[in-house]
This record gives C-alpha cells, structure tokens and sequence, in this order.
C-alpha cells in the first residue's frame, strides 16, 4: 500500500510508509510497516510471508547484498560525505 490509498474495512495490509496510526489506510484496517524488499515479497507471495519464506524469497540477492545494500551504510559512501560536510559540520568533540 502507497501513502494515500484506502483499504478495505478490517483488511490487513503492508505499508512502505514511513509512519502508521489507527485508521490511516482503512476503517479498522491492521497496518504492517515495512521494507520496499519485504513489501516486495508479500505482494508476490498474496500475504505475510514467514521469516523461512522471506529469507528462502530473498536468497538470491545475497551475492549483491554489499551493493544493494549500501544506502543502510551511507556515511561510508564518498558521495554522501563530501554533501554532509558542506551542510553540518563536523566538528571534534
């Protein structure tokens, strides 16, 4: 589920949204935040998957795991560095 969509009555859902409260996509609607990646298994699969069924869905990423994967990391990346230090300033303690 997108941000601003609507669900049925009591459905239960995965969000990708960054925040949840009672009612938000849907009148008793049961809202389960998560990763782009799990969102991305659930929809394939038609539910929740199991930790065993998210782990066995997710297996083959596993030899592109540093690259997809280095966003979570992104102070180590150069890039994102040079931009941060123009904005805040690091300073030693």
């Amino acid at each position: 589920m997108g941000n601003q969509a609507r669900v049925a009555d009591n459905a239960t859902v995965i969000s990708t949204s960054t925040r949840n409260f009672p009612n938000r996509l849907g009148k008793g609607a049961n809202v389960y935040l998560s990763s782009a990646e799990l969102a991305a298994v659930a929809a394939m699969m038609g539910r929740i998957p199991t930790v065993a069924e998210y782990m066995e869905a997710v297996k083959g990423l596993e030899p592109m795991a540093d690259e997809i994967y280095r966003y979570l990391s992104f102070d180590q990346i150069a890039e994102y560095r040079e931009v941060a230090e123009k904005v805040i300033p690091i300073r030693a303690a």
